[in-house]
Protein backbone atom coordinates (compact mmCIF):
# COMPACT_ATOMS: atom_id res chain seq x y z
CA UNK A 1 0.00 0.00 0.00
CA UNK A 2 1.63 3.14 -0.70
CA UNK A 3 2.98 5.67 1.68
CA UNK A 4 2.94 3.01 4.47
CA UNK A 5 5.98 3.56 6.86
CA UNK A 6 6.41 0.86 9.63
CA UNK A 7 8.50 2.20 11.95
CA UNK A 8 10.30 1.07 15.15
CA UNK A 9 11.11 2.88 17.97
CA UNK A 10 13.54 1.74 20.31
CA UNK A 11 14.48 4.36 23.50
CA UNK A 12 17.79 4.95 23.04
CA UNK A 13 18.94 7.93 21.14
CA UNK A 14 20.83 6.55 18.69
CA UNK A 15 17.44 5.09 17.10
CA UNK A 16 15.74 8.52 17.55
CA UNK A 17 18.72 10.22 15.73
CA UNK A 18 17.84 8.17 12.96
CA UNK A 19 14.54 8.88 13.35
CA UNK A 20 15.20 12.65 12.45
CA UNK A 21 15.76 13.64 16.60
CA UNK A 22 17.87 16.24 17.00
CA UNK A 23 17.47 16.05 21.00
CA UNK A 24 15.77 13.83 23.77
CA UNK A 25 15.09 14.66 27.22
CA UNK A 26 16.10 12.36 30.23
CA UNK A 27 14.31 9.23 30.63
CA UNK A 28 10.64 10.01 32.05
CA UNK A 29 7.21 8.83 31.47
CA UNK A 30 6.87 11.46 28.61
CA UNK A 31 9.66 12.64 26.62
CA UNK A 32 9.84 15.38 24.08
CA UNK A 33 12.02 15.85 21.48
CA UNK A 34 12.49 17.80 18.24
CA UNK A 35 12.94 16.53 14.82
CA UNK A 36 11.39 15.50 11.27
CA UNK A 37 8.69 12.92 10.26
CA UNK A 38 10.29 11.29 7.55
CA UNK A 39 7.63 9.37 6.40
CA UNK A 40 5.49 11.89 6.30
CA UNK A 41 7.40 14.13 4.00
CA UNK A 42 10.52 15.29 6.30
CA UNK A 43 8.35 18.22 7.96
CA UNK A 44 9.80 19.44 11.51
CA UNK A 45 7.91 17.70 13.88
CA UNK A 46 7.86 17.81 18.03
CA UNK A 47 8.28 14.00 18.71
CA UNK A 48 6.62 12.97 22.02
CA UNK A 49 6.98 9.24 23.59
CA UNK A 50 4.43 7.90 26.14
CA UNK A 51 4.41 4.69 27.74
CA UNK A 52 3.20 2.80 24.51
CA UNK A 53 3.20 5.52 21.97
CA UNK A 54 5.49 7.85 19.98
CA UNK A 55 3.41 10.91 18.49
CA UNK A 56 4.67 12.88 15.37
CA UNK A 57 3.15 16.54 15.83
CA UNK A 58 3.62 18.66 13.02
CA UNK A 59 5.16 22.24 14.12
CA UNK A 60 3.92 24.02 11.16
CA UNK A 61 0.05 22.35 10.27
CA UNK A 62 -0.43 21.53 13.96
CA UNK A 63 -1.69 18.12 13.63
CA UNK A 64 0.11 14.50 14.31
CA UNK A 65 1.42 13.16 10.88
CA UNK A 66 2.41 9.79 12.61
CA UNK A 67 0.86 7.68 15.61
CA UNK A 68 3.22 4.60 16.21
CA UNK A 69 2.20 2.11 18.70
CA UNK A 70 4.41 0.04 20.75
CA UNK A 71 5.72 -2.22 17.62
CA UNK A 72 6.35 0.94 15.69
CA UNK A 73 3.62 0.43 13.25
CA UNK A 74 2.21 3.96 12.48
CA UNK A 75 -1.80 3.83 12.43
CA UNK A 76 -1.90 7.24 10.97
CA UNK A 77 0.07 6.55 7.46
CA UNK A 78 0.05 10.50 6.70
CA UNK A 79 2.12 11.66 3.62
CA UNK A 80 2.08 15.07 2.03
CA UNK A 81 2.72 14.38 -1.44
CA UNK A 82 -0.33 16.23 -3.57
CA UNK A 83 -3.11 13.81 -5.46
CA UNK A 84 -2.37 10.72 -2.57
CA UNK A 85 -5.64 11.66 -1.44
CA UNK A 86 -7.12 9.33 1.13
CA UNK A 87 -3.90 7.22 0.53
CA UNK A 88 -1.50 9.75 2.52
CA UNK A 89 -2.39 13.40 2.04
CA UNK A 90 -5.60 13.30 3.94
CA UNK A 91 -4.91 11.36 6.65
CA UNK A 92 -4.05 12.45 10.37
CA UNK A 93 -5.70 14.10 13.54
CA UNK A 94 -7.88 16.25 14.46
CA UNK A 95 -8.02 17.67 11.04
CA UNK A 96 -10.81 20.24 12.20
CA UNK A 97 -10.60 23.65 10.56
CA UNK A 98 -11.36 22.39 6.96
CA UNK A 99 -11.99 25.34 3.92
CA UNK A 100 -13.67 27.82 6.39
CA UNK A 101 -11.46 30.77 7.71
CA UNK A 102 -8.66 28.50 7.13
CA UNK A 103 -7.64 25.43 7.37
CA UNK A 104 -5.99 24.61 10.47
CA UNK A 105 -4.72 21.40 12.66
CA UNK A 106 -4.01 19.11 9.97
CA UNK A 107 -0.19 17.81 9.10
CA UNK A 108 0.80 19.90 6.61
CA UNK A 109 0.01 19.32 3.16
CA UNK A 110 -0.35 21.53 0.05
CA UNK A 111 -4.03 22.68 1.70
CA UNK A 112 -2.67 22.86 4.47
CA UNK A 113 -2.74 27.04 6.60
CA UNK A 114 0.26 27.11 8.92
CA UNK A 115 0.54 27.68 12.61
CA UNK A 116 2.39 29.33 15.50
CA UNK A 117 3.55 26.95 18.73
CA UNK A 118 4.53 27.45 22.26
CA UNK A 119 5.75 24.61 24.94
CA UNK A 120 3.54 25.86 28.05
CA UNK A 121 3.80 22.70 30.11
CA UNK A 122 7.75 20.37 30.21
CA UNK A 123 7.81 18.06 32.83
CA UNK A 124 8.57 14.03 33.15
CA UNK A 125 4.83 13.74 33.80
CA UNK A 126 2.92 15.84 31.40
CA UNK A 127 3.38 17.97 28.36
CA UNK A 128 1.60 21.18 26.64
CA UNK A 129 2.03 22.65 23.45
CA UNK A 130 -0.43 25.26 22.47
CA UNK A 131 -1.08 25.96 19.00
CA UNK A 132 -2.38 29.32 17.52
CA UNK A 133 -3.97 29.36 13.77
CA UNK A 134 -2.28 31.95 11.81
CA UNK A 135 -4.85 34.20 11.41
CA UNK A 136 -5.01 33.87 15.27
CA UNK A 137 -9.02 33.05 15.39
CA UNK A 138 -8.18 28.72 16.56
CA UNK A 139 -6.58 27.43 19.26
CA UNK A 140 -5.85 24.05 19.80
CA UNK A 141 -3.85 22.56 22.82
CA UNK A 142 -2.66 19.23 23.17
CA UNK A 143 -1.85 17.33 26.50
CA UNK A 144 0.28 14.49 26.27
CA UNK A 145 0.54 12.39 29.81
CA UNK A 146 2.01 8.81 30.31
CA UNK A 147 -0.85 6.70 29.08
CA UNK A 148 -2.75 8.97 26.65
CA UNK A 149 -3.05 12.53 25.07
CA UNK A 150 -6.14 15.01 25.18
CA UNK A 151 -6.89 17.33 22.07
CA UNK A 152 -8.81 20.57 23.44
CA UNK A 153 -9.92 22.59 20.96
CA UNK A 154 -10.00 26.18 23.57
CA UNK A 155 -10.54 28.85 20.91
CA UNK A 156 -13.07 29.28 18.14
CA UNK A 157 -13.35 31.78 15.64
CA UNK A 158 -16.59 33.77 15.73
CA UNK A 159 -19.07 32.47 13.36
CA UNK A 160 -17.59 29.07 12.67
CA UNK A 161 -17.45 25.49 13.48
CA UNK A 162 -15.28 22.95 13.50
CA UNK A 163 -14.89 18.86 13.56
CA UNK A 164 -12.25 16.26 14.99
CA UNK A 165 -11.29 13.23 13.06
CA UNK A 166 -9.37 10.20 12.77
CA UNK A 167 -8.35 9.38 9.43
CA UNK A 168 -6.11 6.53 9.41
CA UNK A 169 -5.20 3.29 9.09
CA UNK A 170 -6.18 1.00 12.20
CA UNK A 171 -2.82 -1.33 12.33
CA UNK A 172 -0.84 0.10 9.63
CA UNK A 173 -3.16 -0.91 6.63
CA UNK A 174 -6.88 -0.43 5.79
CA UNK A 175 -7.78 -3.74 5.08
CA UNK A 176 -10.18 -6.61 5.75
CA UNK A 177 -8.60 -7.59 8.98
CA UNK A 178 -9.52 -4.12 10.41
CA UNK A 179 -12.64 -4.08 12.67
CA UNK A 180 -14.05 -1.22 15.55
CA UNK A 181 -15.91 -1.10 18.41
CA UNK A 182 -18.13 2.09 20.00
CA UNK A 183 -20.58 3.07 22.65
CA UNK A 184 -23.48 2.65 20.15
CA UNK A 185 -23.36 -1.38 21.25
CA UNK A 186 -21.35 -4.09 22.15
CA UNK A 187 -20.77 -5.44 18.63
CA UNK A 188 -17.38 -5.71 16.87
CA UNK A 189 -17.71 -4.54 13.66
CA UNK A 190 -16.05 -4.92 10.41
CA UNK A 191 -13.93 -1.61 9.31
CA UNK A 192 -16.38 -1.08 6.23
CA UNK A 193 -19.56 -0.80 8.41
CA UNK A 194 -20.33 2.44 8.67
CA UNK A 195 -22.08 4.37 11.55
CA UNK A 196 -24.03 7.07 11.21
CA UNK A 197 -25.47 9.06 14.17
CA UNK A 198 -24.72 10.23 16.82
CA UNK A 199 -22.72 8.20 19.86
CA UNK A 200 -24.04 7.81 22.96
CA UNK A 201 -22.68 9.11 26.01
CA UNK A 202 -19.71 8.74 26.48
CA UNK A 203 -19.13 9.20 22.85
CA UNK A 204 -16.49 6.78 21.95
CA UNK A 205 -14.73 4.54 19.02
CA UNK A 206 -11.99 2.23 18.90
CA UNK A 207 -10.12 1.01 16.22
CA UNK A 208 -8.12 -2.22 15.61
CA UNK A 209 -6.81 -5.29 13.75
CA UNK A 210 -6.74 -8.96 13.90
CA UNK A 211 -3.27 -9.15 13.96
CA UNK A 212 -2.80 -6.77 16.18
CA UNK A 213 -2.96 -7.10 20.33
CA UNK A 214 -4.44 -3.47 20.85
CA UNK A 215 -6.82 -0.97 19.67
CA UNK A 216 -7.13 2.53 19.41
CA UNK A 217 -9.57 4.42 21.25
CA UNK A 218 -11.00 8.12 20.82
CA UNK A 219 -13.01 9.61 23.36
CA UNK A 220 -15.14 12.68 23.15
CA UNK A 221 -15.35 13.98 26.43
CA UNK A 222 -18.91 16.39 25.97
CA UNK A 223 -21.94 14.48 25.43
CA UNK A 224 -23.94 16.23 22.51
CA UNK A 225 -26.70 15.55 19.99
CA UNK A 226 -24.72 16.20 17.56
CA UNK A 227 -24.02 13.48 14.45
CA UNK A 228 -20.70 11.57 14.99
CA UNK A 229 -20.80 9.30 12.00
CA UNK A 230 -18.09 7.13 10.80
CA UNK A 231 -17.70 5.98 7.14
CA UNK A 232 -14.78 3.83 5.44
CA UNK A 233 -13.15 4.67 2.73
CA UNK A 234 -10.77 2.57 0.70
CA UNK A 235 -7.96 3.79 1.91
CA UNK A 236 -8.23 5.11 5.31
CA UNK A 237 -11.06 5.69 8.59
CA UNK A 238 -13.04 8.25 8.31
CA UNK A 239 -14.17 8.97 12.06
CA UNK A 240 -15.68 12.60 12.33
CA UNK A 241 -16.65 13.44 15.91
CA UNK A 242 -19.78 16.60 14.78
CA UNK A 243 -19.26 15.74 11.02
CA UNK A 244 -22.36 14.55 8.95
CA UNK A 245 -20.60 14.31 5.34
CA UNK A 246 -18.94 17.96 5.09
CA UNK A 247 -21.01 19.63 7.46
CA UNK A 248 -19.26 20.91 10.85
CA UNK A 249 -21.16 21.03 14.00
CA UNK A 250 -18.93 22.39 16.89
CA UNK A 251 -19.37 25.79 17.85
CA UNK A 252 -17.75 25.60 21.58
CA UNK A 253 -14.22 24.58 23.10
CA UNK A 254 -14.46 20.73 23.22
CA UNK A 255 -11.75 18.34 24.47
CA UNK A 256 -10.74 14.72 23.13
CA UNK A 257 -9.12 11.84 24.28
CA UNK A 258 -7.00 9.61 21.98
CA UNK A 259 -4.51 6.75 22.89
CA UNK A 260 -3.91 2.65 22.90
CA UNK A 261 -5.84 0.32 24.67
CA UNK A 262 -3.26 -3.61 24.88
CA UNK A 263 -6.63 -5.35 24.46
CA UNK A 264 -8.89 -5.96 21.61
CA UNK A 265 -11.97 -7.29 24.73
CA UNK A 266 -15.06 -4.47 24.45
CA UNK A 267 -15.53 -4.91 28.03
CA UNK A 268 -11.86 -4.54 28.96
CA UNK A 269 -12.14 -1.08 26.67
CA UNK A 270 -15.44 0.24 27.54
CA UNK A 271 -14.35 -0.01 31.06
CA UNK A 272 -10.96 1.77 31.05
CA UNK A 273 -12.45 4.39 29.12
CA UNK A 274 -15.47 4.66 31.44
CA UNK A 275 -12.65 5.88 34.03
CA UNK A 276 -11.43 8.90 31.56
CA UNK A 277 -15.49 10.22 30.53
CA UNK A 278 -15.95 12.98 32.22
Amino acid sequence: MPYTFKKTVFLSCLTLLVMGCTSINAPSAVRLSHGVDMSAGGDEAYIIIIENATFYLEKSGGGLSSMLDKDGVDWLGFHKEKGSAHKGEYRGFPNAIHKQDGNYFHAMNAGTDPSSSVISINTPDHIQIVFTSGNGAWEGVWDFYPDRLDFTMSKISPGYKYWVQYEGVPGGEMDRSDFRYSSADTKRHLIDEDFIGDLPSPEWMAFGDENSPRMLYLLHHEDDKHPDDYVSRPDMTVLGFGRRNKDKFLDTPQTFTLGFIETTEYSDIKNAIDTLAP
